[in-house]
């Protein structure tokens, strides 16, 4: 029998008054998601996205509005959110961060995507990522790495995104193992990846493999979006992205480009 694909997801449009309404099936997701992960990040997730989430006292209910996420952010860094549809291009990703308004797409994950979901959903972006936009350091990385993209070529932002995605999407914290941290927003709305980033238990379990931050490294680090991570990025603590936000980064993207990528540590489908 062949395999249906999976319909599409569609983000909400705001009404007159800039509310979006979700269904009670879309809420209870929400409220579901949040509920398992407040399980799971207090021992797993950095001291700064937690207190972070503190600041954003997100509902437990309901999918929360983007102008009471823009109350706390404008608040904190000057960053709001920015309504989006699923999917958007590079150039518009890398304009909305230049202005320091990130990218929320305004759809929630179906049941069968609970776990993992390659498209970034209002979980992934509310709750994975909006927590530590109300620190300084991470917040001058993305804005940064907008500005940065918005000028690149684009084979210069094919490698850039590798930086995006080892960082704000799956990065690590902290230097020595038994005190490292997550702070990759891509981990944090992940419920699955959550417990496996860190997992350290080597009776009967794969190991995630963890590499220092290295940027030339990162930059040449094949990734796959459809798959829970090989391979994580640690960097010291988050004031790190201070240090990578003023070293030369297009330069080192200019390097990477001219040595290649390094060999995947997974498995290649072909057809």
């Amino acid at each position: 029998m062949e395999r249906q694909d999976k319909q599409p997801y569609v983000s909400h449009q705001p009404d007159a008054n800039g509310h979006i309404h979700y269904s009670d099936d879309e809420n209870a997701m929400w409220q579901a998601l949040l509920e398992r992960q407040a399980k799971q990040i207090p021992n797993r997730a950095c001291s700064e996205y937690l207190e972070g989430l503190t600041k954003l006292d997100l509902p437990t209910t309901r999918i929360p509005q983007l102008h009471d996420i823009d109350d706390v952010l404008q608040a904190t860094t000057g960053w709001q959110t920015a309504a989006v549809p699923a999917l958007i291009s590079f150039g518009k990703f890398f304009k909305l961060l230049s202005e320091k308004r990130f990218p929320v797409a305004t759809f929630i994950r179906r049941p069968d995507d609970m776990d993992y979901i390659e498209e970034p959903d209002i979980f992934h972006e509310i709750v994975g990522h909006c927590p530590l936009l109300t620190h300084p350091a991470f917040a001058a990385f993305n804005e940064t790495y907008g500005r940065l993209g918005l000028h690149a070529s684009k084979e210069e932002r094919w490698f850039l995104a590798r930086l995006y995605w080892f960082t704000i999407e799956f990065g690590l914290v902290g230097h020595h193992r038994q005190d490292r941290r997550i702070y990759g927003g891509g981990i944090l709305s992940s419920p699955s990846e959550t417990l496996y980033a860190l997992n350290n238990d080597a009776q009967n379990q794969p190991q995630p493999e963890h590499r220092a931050f290295d940027l030339l490294d990162v930059l040449r680090t094949p990734y796959r979006i459809d798959h829970i991570q090989p391979i994580y990025y640690v960097i010291d603590d988050l004031d790190t992205l201070f240090d990578i936000v003023d070293s030369d980064i297009m330069a080192v993207v200019k390097q990477a480009m001219s040595l290649g990528l390094f060999e995947p540590t997974y498995s290649v489908a072909t057809n």
